[in-house]
């Protein structure tokens, strides 16, 4: 028979040692306050429940428990029972060991791939999880189709199909963790199927060119200029014995080249798509910002010109959080199936009441409210960002304004990694464009800075700007033109896409 006082109560680990069972329950229990791991506040098991727990008498804890709260680590109270004292703990020593260098947090973040996480509608989230609850069928909460719930996966068909342009069938949607999950199913896919070199543009994320190669994809750079990746190098190499010599896949941001900010012309959008279906290549999209966009029309998906050459991938991590761990991939319907066995015979990565919610929050109209909302709050915090480069540091010229989440500042010729250290000084987190060059690109170097707008919250925004403009160089005199930037056919000059807009001599015609 089950004693009613074995099934209540709390857990607690404890292993009395030492001679004597009470004086050794009491050292355990001392230690255990002593040490943090019982918090402040932590309510005890009853002495009953804890005598069952370790086989001892109950008379053994209640007077283990009396010499504690007598020296004034525990507390006891009628109707109460019995709790860790509320008494300050030593923290763990932060003193750096001598020699090495202290870090200190900086005042403020402007290192672009976050959005402003003060402003996810939790309310609204909150709602959208409780309905999607409420309506979730019992096997929902099973281990599930590795693809995802076809919940999820019906919402995202029809979303991207009328925001960004996406052909597809929920079918050929996979649900992953984010993007570099994404990433690396897809490039384990790549490397069964024989590949051994993907194609990368020149400038992008380190991290993403690191996991292709350990997957055993090596990554060859195109060229880039003012009309964004040069895709014609893409065929060139088809036909020649260079380094993109046998290249059937490439990774690419065509909307909104991270981090330059360019999207790509017209005419090399149609120039790759087509180098696609004449080698039987793959095109994977990284659409990792396309809904925030504010002076030009969007760019819809490169999806939408050829679902059967090109991997829509997509997160919510700009436009929700990148703690949900939500992205997909819309595949072609031959590569799905390669996918989803890549991926396992189970959904080990994605939790169903995420996806559930997401999937309602999307169907609801939630989501649509909130990236409009987003998109207002950060043209707002870009107009800001450009008119006090104007007032404040008239020799730094912003680029790559027209959408997304961040702007490349560019800088005088040799004053990049002065300008890091001066913003170091200030207290600002803070890239140079020189981090996220690949390292064998042929691109001429080009001092700039990466800085991202969507990671302060509004009250710290003008901060952020007080210390970006105090470590900028002062430089009347520049007026953002590099001789041979971008292949020597850019000039610096910007012209503003709204007539009578505030950006006269900021925007570069090429993001139109």
């Amino acid at each position: 028979m089950v004693k009613p006082w074995a099934t209540f109560g709390v857990d607690l680990h404890v292993e009395p040692t030492g001679p004597g069972v009470r004086r050794g329950l009491t050292e355990a229990l001392r230690e255990a306050v002593r040490s943090g791991r019982l918090a402040p506040g932590t309510r005890l098991p009853s002495s009953r429940s804890l005598a069952a727990d370790l086989g001892i008498a109950r008379n053994t804890v209640a007077e283990a428990y009396a010499d504690l709260v007598a020296e004034g680590w525990l507390t006891a109270r009628q109707g109460s029972g019995t709790s860790v004292a509320r008494r300050p703990v030593q923290a763990p020593s932060t003193t750096s060991a001598p020699g090495s260098p202290a870090h200190a947090r900086p005042a403020y973040d402007l290192v672009p791939g976050s959005p402003d996480l003060s402003s996810f509608p939790r309310a609204a989230w909150l709602k959208a999880s409780r309905r999607a609850l409420a309506a979730a069928p019992n096997e929902a909460l099973d281990y599930g189709d590795p693809r995802g719930r076809v919940e999820l996966r019906t919402a995202l068909a029809g979303y991207l199909a009328r925001a960004r342009g996406v052909r597809t069938e929920p079918e050929h949607i996979v649900i992953c963790s984010g993007f570099v999950h994404g990433l690396m199913l897809l490039g384990q896919v790549l490397r069964g199927r024989g590949l051994t070199s993907l194609a990368v543009e020149s400038y992008g994320l380190d991290v993403h060119w690191r996991l292709l190669e350990r997957a055993g994809l090596r990554t060859v750079p195109l060229g880039f200029d003012e009309l964004g990746t040069r895709t014609e190098e893409l065929a060139a190499g088809s036909q020649g014995g260079d380094a993109l010599g046998g290249v059937r896949a490439v990774l690419m941001t065509p909307a909104h080249q991270f981090p330059m900010g360019v999207p790509l012309h017209p005419d090399r959008r149609a120039q790759v798509v087509d180098w696609a279906r004449r080698g039987g290549g793959l095109i994977l999209e990284d659409d990792y910002d396309g809904e925030f966009r504010y002076d030009r029309q969007p760019v819809g998906a490169l999806q939408g010109l050829d679902p059967d050459h090109v991997v829509h991938v997509g997160t919510v991590s700009k436009s929700l959080a990148p703690g949900l761990r939500v992205g997909w991939l819309v595949l072609p319907p031959s590569l799905a199936p390669e996918v989803v066995a890549a991926k396992g015979g189970v959904d080990w990565s994605c939790g169903v009441l995420d996806q559930l919610t997401l999937a309602e929050f999307i169907t609801s109209g939630a989501y649509d409210r909130h990236v409009r909302a987003s998109r207002l709050r950060y043209r707002r915090r870009r107009d800001a960002l450009v008119a006090r480069l104007a007032e404040q540091a008239p020799g730094v010229r912003a680029t790559g304004i027209a959408a997304g989440l961040h702007v490349v500042l560019r800088l005088p010729p040799g004053t990049e990694q002065s300008t890091l250290r001066a913003a170091a000084w200030q207290g600002l987190a803070v890239h140079g464009l020189d981090r996220y060059r690949h390292p064998e690109s042929s691109a001429e170097r080009t001092d700039a800075l990466v800085v991202g707008y969507g990671t302060p919250p509004d009250h710290g925004w003008s901060g952020a700007l007080d210390a970006l403009c105090a470590a900028l160089p002062f430089d009347s005199t520049f007026n953002g033109t590099f001789n041979r930037a971008f292949d020597g056919t850019f000039n610096g000059t910007f012209h503003n896409e709204g007539v009578g807009g505030p950006f006269h001599g900021i925007e570069s015609p090429h993001e139109q």
